[in-house]
């Protein structure tokens, strides 16, 4: 065969996939407020991956730990009374002369390491859940949407809240000739556990009812009586046509799991004191929001400044998820 011939082969094998880009970038180019949301995205994207610039840490010290007036070399020492936007300290201290830049610049990475891990675990979880109790139905389906069903009859905020309080720092997996093999779990590791127990119950929801709509279709009952088996008939048929929906709601729930991380933080059942997180943060300011009755702005960026940077992460993949569901959505994407 020449190679205009494979050139020729290759264009024709490659061209709907190409059409179907285009296709996604029309879509994508009609919604200004998608191109907003994602660049909302990638701009925090950026400040994550640049925080050891912006915000250098102290050598030998975790870089998570944000830093207080007074540790850095010629700092006066600190006080519990905030101090404003200052050289050196752009976003100015927190009580505690906690350095507001530092905790928002690398609380960016916290935010996407709380939203991004939260919503992958829980979106695997409630795939296999779902896809097991939607396929094969029976007594496998009703025992795993009961037990869904009670996880989901508790509000999510209380249930992440006992699941922390309850769960220990230090699990000891085995003993073996006096051999312990034991993990710890920091305060962050428990809330990002929390989150994933009251999160994937709604995956399952969802990707259940998909399946059983999908497994009843006519290529479905084809490739059943071709002889496909059921682990090649999921993964190659049934999966790939349910998957988009579950897909728009993660991209939605990643703002939603960091809303929900930065209450537990303001609650103070969150990551460690001092630790970079945008709702630990705001934490810090609730003495000071309203201090003097003739001035109740006089600490205005103990909270403004953490809430900005929490409303507007939150509102970049809200308005990402509805790209997305514009351009995944089989209902609504050819209209």
């Amino acid at each position: 065969m020449s190679i205009r011939n494979r050139l020729g082969e290759f264009r024709k094998s490659v061209g709907p996939a190409i059409s179907e880009f285009r296709f996604i970038l029309h879509r994508v180019k009609q919604s200004p407020l998608s191109i907003f949301g994602s660049a909302i995205v990638v701009f925090f994207i950026v400040l994550a991956l640049l925080a050891p610039i912006l915000a250098p840490p102290m050598p030998g010290r975790d870089p998570y730990m944000v830093l207080r007036r007074g540790e850095k070399e010629g700092d006066p020492d600190y006080n519990q009374t905030p101090q404003p936007p200052v050289e050196g300290y752009p976003f100015g201290t927190t009580q505690g002369q906690y350095d507001l830049w530092y905790g928002c610049i690398w609380g960016t990475q916290t935010a996407f390491r709380v939203g991004i891990y939260v919503v992958v675990v829980s979106l695997i979880i409630g795939i296999a859940i779902g896809a097991l109790a939607g396929y094969y139905g029976g007594v496998l389906d009703e025992l795993m949407m009961r037990f869904t069903d009670i996880v989901l009859a508790f509000p999510g905020l209380l249930l992440a809240m006992a699941f922390f309080l309850a769960m220990p720092t230090r699990f000891t997996l085995f003993t073996l000739g006096g051999l312990n093999l034991t993990v710890n779990v920091t305060a962050l590791d428990k809330v990002l556990i929390a989150l994933i127990i009251v999160g994937w119950p709604s995956y399952t929801r969802v990707i259940r009812g998909e399946i059983m709509r999908i497994k009843t279709e006519d290529y479905v009952e084809a490739a059943k009586a071709s002889g496909c088996s059921d682990f090649r008939l999921m993964i190659r048929h049934v999966l790939p046509n349910t998957v988009f929906p579950i897909l728009i709601m993660a991209s939605l729930d990643i703002g939603a799991i960091v809303l929900t991380a930065a209450a537990l933080g303001f609650l103070g059942i969150g990551a460690q004191a001092g630790y970079a997180d945008w709702g630990q943060m705001i934490a810090l300011s609730r003495n000071w929001i309203v201090i003097e009755p003739g001035n109740p702005f006089k600490y205005w960026w103990v909270y403004n400044i953490p809430g900005v940077f929490i409303f507007t992460f939150v509102l970049g993949w809200n308005l990402l998820g509805d790209a997305f569901r514009d351009v995944l959505d089989p209902m609504i994407r050819r209209k």
